[in-house]
C-alpha cells in the first residue's frame, strides 16, 4: 500500500477551519507504536552508501567469478563479511554514459539526464512509500555536500544533513519549546504553504507554456514539503524512543572534518541507532559528489578525492586513491560489524534485516568512465538474499581483467562488456525484497538473481 494514499494526508486544516475549532488527532496507522509496529510487520530496511568518483580499478577489481573469489586489496577490510556480502562486477546505467557529473544524481534512479531531462524517482524513496507508515520519517538523507542521492516521483532532489550533532536532535530530541509550540509552529508553516501554492496558482491562469514548465518544480517543492509537515505533525504525540548514555554520547556530539573516520564512524551508527529504534527504515549517505568529496589528512591524503581520481598516471596520486578507497572501505566494513552486533526490537541483528548496498556511480574518475561500477551488496539474508560469491555480469562479454595491461582494463571501465547488465535490474530486486510490488524500476530489464 503507497503511504500517499493514507488517511491522514487528507487537509485537516480545511476541516478545523470547517469546525471553527481546534481538535486533536485521531489515532491514526501511522501512530502505531514502535513496539506494536513489529508486531504487525517484521522490518525491511536498507542502506545506499555512495563514493564519489569511482575506484582505482587495478586494485580494486576481483578477477574470479563465483564462490572462490579472492579478495582484492581494496577490498580486502570485506573479507570478515565474506558470508554477509556479495561483490557485483558487470553493472552500468545506460543513461548516465558519457555524462559523468550526473553519476551521483542516476546512482539510485537509473535515470537519463541529458540537457532537457528531469530526474525520476530513486529506489531509496520507492521503498519509503512502502515503509513510511510504520516510521516517524520515511528515510533519512546525508551528504557530506548538499546533494543527497534521494530524488522524489517528480525528480527534486531531497535535502540532507551533514552535521552529526544535527542529525542526532532530528531523530532523538523533544522539539524545542515542547510539543504545543511545535505543532502550532508546523500548522503556522502549513498555513503559509497553502497560501503560497493558492497565489503560484492565480499566477499560473496567466502564464504560458513555458513558464508554467518552470514552476513545475517549485511546485513540487511544496509538495513535498506539505506532506513532511503534516507527517511531523501527526508524529508529535507519539513519544520519541529512549536511547542509552552510551548511544547517546558516541552520537550527539560534532566531529571535525579532519577526522574523516570518526566522522564516518559516527554518522553509521546513527544510522544503525535510527534503524534499531525504527525510526525510519530507508537511509542514504553520501561521501560528497563527483567534484568536491573532501580529503582525509588523518592517513597522509591532503588531496581531494576528485584531484586525486585525475592522477594521470601519477603513481604517488595512484597510490593515494587506492588507500582512500581501502579506507572508505573499512568504515563500510564498521558499518556492517555494527549491524551485525546489534540487535532490533526482535531481539534479531539488524543485519539480517537490512540490505546495504556500497558502491559509486563512476568506475574510473580519470577517463570519466561509467561502466563496470564498484558495488558491493551486504546483508538482508532474513529478506532471502544469499551471499558468499563474487557476481559477475561480465564474464563471457570480454577478455579477462587484464589488470597488468591498464589500458585494455581500463576500456572496461568505459564501455560495458554486458549492454544488458543494467544496475537498475539490482535497484528492482533490492525494490522487490523491501516490499515494493513491481516488476520495472527505471530502465530494468529483470531483476537479478541472488
Amino acid at each position: 500500500m503507497n503511504y500517499l494514499s493514507q488517511s491522514w494526508l487528507i487537509d485537516r486544516r480545511h476541516a478545523l477551519r470547517a469546525l471553527g475549532s481546534c481538535i486533536s488527532l485521531p489515532f491514526l496507522e501511522c501512530m502505531v507504536p514502535l513496539r506494536a509496529a513489529q508486531q504487525i510487520q517484521t522490518p525491511r530496511r536498507s542502506a545506499f552508501v555512495y563514493l564519489a568518483n569511482g575506484v582505482h580499478s587495478l586494485n580494486y577489481q576481483i578477477t574470479q567469478p563465483g564462490k572462490d573469489y579472492k579478495f582484492s586489496r581494496s577490498l580486502k577490510p570485506l573479507e570478515k563479511h565474506r558470508d554477509l556480502i556479495t561483490p557485483i562486477s558487470g553493472l552500468h546505467h545506460p543513461g548516465a554514459l558519457g555524462h559523468h557529473h550526473n553519476c551521483i544524481s542516476v546512482w539510485l534512479t537509473g535515470g537519463k539526464l541529458g540537457p532537457s531531462d528531469r530526474n525520476t524517482i530513486s529506489v531509496d524513496q520507492k521503498m519509503a512509500e512502502v515503509t513510511a507508515k510504520y516510521t516517524r520519517y520515511p528515510s533519512m538523507e546525508i551528504a557530506l555536500t548538499q546533494d543527497s542521492l534521494a530524488w522524489t516521483a517528480d525528480g527534486v532532489r531531497l535535502p540532507a544533513m551533514r552535521r552529526c550533532s544535527e542529525i542526532f536532535a532530528s531523530l532523538f530530541e523533544e522539539p524545542k519549546g515542547g510539543t504545543a509550540a511545535q505543532r502550532k509552529a508546523l500548522r503556522r508553516k502549513g498555513s503559509v504553504l497553502d497560501a503560497n501554492l493558492a497565489e503560484v496558482r492565480r499566477l499560473e491562469e496567466a502564464m504560458g507554456a513555458a513558464d508554467k514548465g518552470r514552476l513545475d518544480q517549485y511546485l513540487t517543492s511544496v509538495r513535498e514539503a506539505e506532506i513532511r509537515t503534516r507527517r511531523a505533525d501527526a508524529w508529535l504525540d507519539t513519544p520519541l524512543p529512549t536511547i542509552s548514555d552510551a548511544d547517546r554520547k558516541r552520537t550527539n556530539r560534532d566531529v571535525a572534518a579532519t577526522m574523516a573516520g570518526e566522522y564516518f564512524r559516527t554518522v553509521y551508527d546513527l544510522i544503525v541507532l535510527a534503524f534499531q529504534t525504527d525510526l525510519t527504515r530507508v537511509a542514504t549517505f553520501s561521501l560528497g559528489g563527483e567534484g568536491d568529496a573532501f580529503s582525509i589528512p588523518e592517513i597522509g591524503i591532503t588531496e581531494s578525492r576528485h584531484q586525486l581520481s585525475h592522477h594521470g598516471g601519477d603513481p604517488g596520486y595512484m597510490e593515494k586513491l587506492t588507500k582512500y578507497d581501502t579506507f572508505a572501505i573499512e568504515q563500510f566494513s564498521y558499518f556492517l560489524t555494527r549491524l551485525s552486533e546489534t540487535k532490533d526490537l526482535n531481539g534479531q541483528p539488524l543485519l539480517g534485516t537490512t540490505m546495504a548496498l556500497f558502491g559509486s556511480g563512476m568506475c574510473y574518475g580519470h577517463s570519466h568512465g561509467n561502466a563496470n561500477l564498484p558495488l558491493v551488496l551486504a546483508g538482508g539474508s532474513e529478506l532471502g538474499l544469499k551471499h558468499g560469491s563474487h557476481l559477475d555480469f561480465n564474464q563471457g562479454h570480454f577478455n579477462g581483467y587484464q589488470l597488468d595491461k591498464p589500458n585494455e582494463h581500463y576500456g572496461l571501465c568505459s564501455r560495458p562488456a554486458n549492454g544488458n547488465a543494467h544496475m537498475s535490474n539490482l535497484l528492482l530486486l533490492m525494490a522487490q525484497r523491501m516490499g515494493v510490488e513491481t516488476d520495472q524500476f527505471a530502465d530494468s530489464n529483470r531483476a537479478i538473481e541472488l
